[in-house]
């Protein structure tokens, strides 16, 4: 009788191994979200063909860039306007192989700047000297970003309970997860510029970034309506949107800071409370 019963428990293990045809999915608990969705928005590849609704900043959020590099290999000028169908370069040495040359309708896109080549005249300066067309070097200004830029005032996005903190681990939170409640407002955590407004990235749902200056960025994702334009300047604590759970699992924000396209942890900047 004993041995009928081990064979039995036996049996039914066997038969509830065999059940699952397909693993269990694999969740960060920090992030809230399956990592298969976070693999699929990193961008990884070494060129990208550009989508419908995104910018290049959104572009270099997935790549974990820095926008200006990005810009600055595939020849781009501020304000870093791109097309559907445009491939961006995002390493170093395929952009320099392709010299990427811009497509006819990007050409006709740029406004033609005239350049006037200077007459030689004999001209009396200011302080009594005569110069017959000789050239005046100016010296170069100093290059912007050589140090770091800090932002005046940082002020929390929501007032909620911090549900996932930030982590350095390859797949872990990028960012902060702030508990809250649908259409709760969502406020713009320093002054700066919109530079994406949209729902073009997997795993973040709708989503909005906000340029501070060259070197800071924050993100404000899973919002359920955004109520601001790409472009669009914004003050420190102005609505940008509403809390919702587009692409997530819960009702919350999570909210990203980036340095120099580099994810940093939210905590540091924002005053304590």
């Amino acid at each position: 009788m004993f041995f009928r019963i081990v064979i039995l428990m036996l049996i039914l293990f066997i038969v509830g191994c065999s059940s699952r045809h397909t693993p269990a999915p694999v969740v960060d608990v920090n992030a809230q979200l399956p990592l298969s969705k976070k693999i699929k928005n990193s961008l990884k590849a070494t060129e990208y063909i550009v989508k419908k609704g995104e910018t290049l900043y959104s572009i270099s959020w997935r790549a974990g860039l820095d926008v200006r590099t990005i810009a600055q290999l595939n020849n781009i000028p501020a304000p870093y306007q791109i097309f559907p169908g445009q491939k961006i370069f995002l390493s170093p040495r395929l952009a320099k192989a392709s010299k990427n040359k811009p497509s006819r309708e990007s050409i006709q896109k740029q406004p033609q700047i005239v350049v006037k080549k200077p007459i030689a005249t004999n001209k009396k300066q200011e302080y009594g000297e005569v110069t017959r067309g000789q050239k005046i070097v100016k010296k170069p200004l100093s290059k912007k970003g050589s140090f770091s830029q800090k932002v005046k005032r940082w002020v929390w996005p929501v007032n909620g309970k911090i549900i996932a903190k930030f982590s350095t681990r390859k797949q872990g939170n990028k960012g902060i997860d702030i508990a809250g409640s649908r259409n709760e407002p969502v406020k713009a955590a320093a002054d700066g510029r919109v530079v994406y407004a949209g729902d073009v990235l997997r795993g973040y749902g709708k989503l909005v970034i906000v340029k501070h200056n060259d070197d800071y960025l924050s993100a404000y994702a899973h919002n359920d309506h955004i109520l601001v334009k790409e472009q669009q300047a914004v003050k420190a604590g102005q609505v940008i949107a509403k809390m919702g759970d587009t692409d997530a699992e819960r009702v919350m924000l999570h909210f990203e800071v980036r340095f120099r396209g580099k994810s940093v942890n939210p905590l540091k900047y924002l005053p304590r409370r």
